[in-house]
């Protein structure tokens, strides 16, 4: 099982980036995926989580109306589209693969966004 994440980088106060995470080793389109962030000294947080068909979304409250999630289960992909980006979005984002809605069974590296002010 392999969740490589891209996208994250360096953007500015009010900013766009969008994260991919390329899954590989289990049968994508069965399983839910999520997006977590962990700042420097802080917990995991739940940004958002999508079902195994994209028909049901969740979002974190402080992440509704600036953050989409998305999957194309032909290219075994999930999207995290981040607008409106502020300092305290700044964190390694991860994501994450479930055998249901809620579960976290696998996890990729984590890639690195940085929103400077």
């Amino acid at each position: 099982v392999q969740l490589v994440e891209s996208g994250g980088g360096l953007v500015q106060f009010g900013g766009s980036l969008r994260l991919s995470c390329a899954a590989s080793g289990f049968t994508f389109s069965s399983h839910a995926m999520s997006w977590f962030r962990q700042a420097p000294g802080k917990e995991r947080e739940l940004v958002a989580g999508i079902s195994s068909a994209g028909g049901s979304t969740y979002y974190a409250d402080s992440m509704k109306g600036r953050f989409t999630i998305s999957r194309d289960n032909a290219k075994n992909t999930v999207y995290l589209q981040m607008n409106s980006l502020t300092p305290g979005d700044s964190a390694v984002y991860y994501c994450s693969a479930g055998v249901r809605y809620g579960r976290y069974d696998y996890w990729g590296q984590g890639t690195q966004v940085t929103v400077s002010s």
